[in-house]
């Protein structure tokens, strides 16, 4: 008869802290102590003491081989090469425009560093810089691109393509950068009839879909056509979704945003406030993002999927694998008083 070996339970010994890897990110606190390990480089939002590299803010812990660092989750916009931003006009100035952009200081638009109108290539003369006003002043809305960062943290942009410069006609929605996905691209057009910025400096940009886009314009002409009613309902109802995932924390990007039109479409809009209107929405999307990823990950494991991915508008929503936790009543918004602002 084969013998059998028993071993009773014990307690596991607690794991000294330690720098996490790249796919282990946690969150911290100012005060908490990220490693013991003297061999990490203290990097932003950290500092040292005792030995100890401790976090200075509150944020994902970040490491770049022997370099770790802390990445604030509610900060203001600090510029990469290659982001795309909405910004805002407020300044013109001798070659440049100054653009708001969410960051700690103006960012910088060069008169070089723009298309001229019809995309024609040349050298800026002195009537380029005398007409600068004419392409664009004070108050008007941009889209651009990071074209490089200085030592002081300002953003240079530039709008060498066609498909950036001068905003017509939509919404604007201020949310926080943190929860903007960063993607290949951040120009989506929606399949409800419109389209979406999504900027990596938190500012969403909802417009409706063009027809045609007038390529030959060089992005300085803007249509200024009334935009029809049922158009300003669908940029009106996108807003609204927006709110409600910035609301739940959820990350933006163009299936979050699709997701949640989908479950607003039962609710018609109305003038008055309705809040459990605005966070159903919101948690409907969380619990279908986590059916998501629940089915993918038992997919890579080649086990039977749980939930069904493709819910109708109005349909009960299955429950995720792991219960999302409540974040807190939403904030209601008026969708009349939206529509008035396209």
């Amino acid at each position: 008869m084969a013998a059998v070996s028993m071993r009773l339970p014990v307690a596991r010994k607690a794991a000294g802290p330690s720098a996490p890897r790249g796919g282990e990110k946690h969150l911290v606190a100012p005060g908490d102590t990220i490693t013991t390990d003297t061999g990490y480089m203290r990097g932003h939002g950290t500092y040292v003491e005792e030995e100890k590299l401790i976090a200075s803010v509150a944020g994902a812990v970040e490491r770049v081989n022997k370099l770790v660092c802390v990445k604030a989750l509610k900060t203001r916009y600090n510029g990469e090469v290659g982001d795309i931003v909405v910004g805002r006009i407020t300044e013109v100035q001798q070659k440049r425009w100054k653009v708001e952009t969410n960051s700690r200081l103006d960012s910088v638009l060069l008169l070089s560093s723009m298309n001229l109108p019809g995309g024609e290539l040349r050298r800026r003369s002195a009537e380029d810089e005398l007409a600068m006003r004419d392409y664009l002043q004070e108050g008007d809305l941009i889209s651009a691109e990071v074209q490089s960062v200085f030592s002081d943290g300002a953003v240079s942009l530039h709008t060498r393509s066609l498909k950036y410069g001068k905003l017509g006609q939509g919404v604007l929605v201020q949310v926080s950068p943190s929860l903007v996905k960063r993607q290949k691209t951040h120009f989506h057009d929606l399949p409800c009839g419109a389209s979406v910025i999504l900027g990596n400096n938190g500012f969403i940009w909802i417009y409706p879909t063009p027809e045609q886009k007038d390529e030959e314009a060089g992005g300085f002409t803007t249509n200024l056509e009334p935009v029809p009613l049922s158009d300003r309902e669908v940029i009106s109802r996108l807003r609204n979704c927006v709110v409600a995932l910035v609301t739940e924390k959820l990350m933006l990007f163009d299936t979050s945003i699709l997701y949640c039109y989908e479950a607003s479409l039962p609710h018609q809009p109305t003038g008055q406030p309705q809040p459990a209107g605005v966070t159903q929405p919101g948690h409907q999307t969380s619990s279908r993002a986590g059916d998501r990823k629940y089915n993918t990950l038992q997919e890579a494991r080649g086990q039977p999927q749980g939930g069904d991915l493709h819910n109708l508008p109005g349909q009960p929503v299955p429950v995720p694998p792991h219960p999302a936790p409540d974040r807190g009543s939403g904030v209601p918004c008026s969708s009349r008083a939206s529509r008035g602002a396209v």
